[in-house]
């Protein structure tokens, strides 16, 4: 069965990002991805919708606007 794990490959050497693999001795693939997506920081964190920043709360966020019978 196959794994992946993430690593950083500097100067000839690893350094494991996650997990590292329980093994001494192992075939290996390597795959490079452009120098952008090397960087171990986490991506910023979006709003997920359009409408952010455009939002307005107009009445109390712990009752209705509107009384609950109507």
């Amino acid at each position: 069965m196959l794994h992946s794990y993430e690593a950083i490959y500097k100067n000839g050497q690893l350094t494991w990002l996650n997990d590292q693999p329980d093994v001494t001795h192992s075939r290996v693939i390597v795959t490079i991805l452009p120098k952008s997506h090397t960087s171990p920081e986490k991506p910023k964190r979006r709003f997920p919708v359009p409408e952010a920043g455009e939002v307005e709360i107009v009445g109390e966020i712990v009752s209705p606007i509107v009384d609950e019978d109507d």
